[in-house]
């Protein structure tokens, strides 16, 4: 009897080692990388979508669309918040956005001119007269407030373009352009080609 109890006592033991080992090996490598100058940002390359890699607020789905636009146009709602990409089915896929806040809205008719990957970020002057503190110039990187993506529109200073503010999809605080997690701006990236219109509706 008295050996089956210490036998028991150990197993116990072992399991509450294996647990806090898990439970300190995922939470060492996170935290070390889980900061940024703008704010909470995943892993390169770690776009998931569950809790903790800089999930959405708005998830990504297919919805009915109609609409009298051709397939493969991208249609932003602003007062929506909300990016919808025309599919050849009567559907579209609908994308979460941060807009423009007050004073930052526009509306018009864009082409995607440009498509880059880890961009890097030079702000306009009008920007850094507002805020004198933003770097003159960010390398394309995790850090960087582009994000993963970007999509450039026309010849504007406009852009779609990931974040590493995912926190802030669904809300108007941008200085105008269009902003997606990395993991939606990863896969728009993946479907749109230079050339594809972009409608911006206010």
């Amino acid at each position: 009897m008295g050996q089956m109890m210490r036998l028991k006592r150990c197993a116990a033991l072992a399991a509450v080692a294996l647990v806090a080992g898990a439970m300190l090996a995922g939470s060492g490598p996170a935290k070390a990388e889980s900061s940024s100058f703008f704010g909470i940002f995943p892993r390169p390359y770690d776009f998931g979508n569950g809790p903790g890699k800089g999930a959405s607020p708005v998830r990504r789905q297919v919805v009915r669309y109609d609409g009298k636009y051709r397939p493969g146009t991208v249609i932003v709602n602003t007062s929506e918040r909300r990016l919808y990409l025309v599919q050849d089915n009567g559907t579209a896929l609908k994308y979460g956005i941060g807009v423009g806040r007050d004073g930052f809205r526009w509306s018009g008719v864009k082409t995607i001119t440009r498509k880059a990957e880890w961009p890097g970020w030079t702000p306009p002057p009008q920007m850094l007269k507002r805020r004198p503190d933003l770097p003159r110039y960010m390398p394309g990187g995790i850090d960087n407030p582009l994000g993963a993506r970007a999509l450039y529109l026309g010849s504007s200073l406009y852009r779609i373009h990931g974040s590493n503010e995912p926190e802030t999809i669904g809300q108007a605080v941008s200085s105008g352009c269009f902003r997606m997690t990395n993991d939606d701006v990863t896969d728009l990236f993946e479907r749109v080609k230079v050339g594809t219109t972009v409608i911006v509706m206010n």
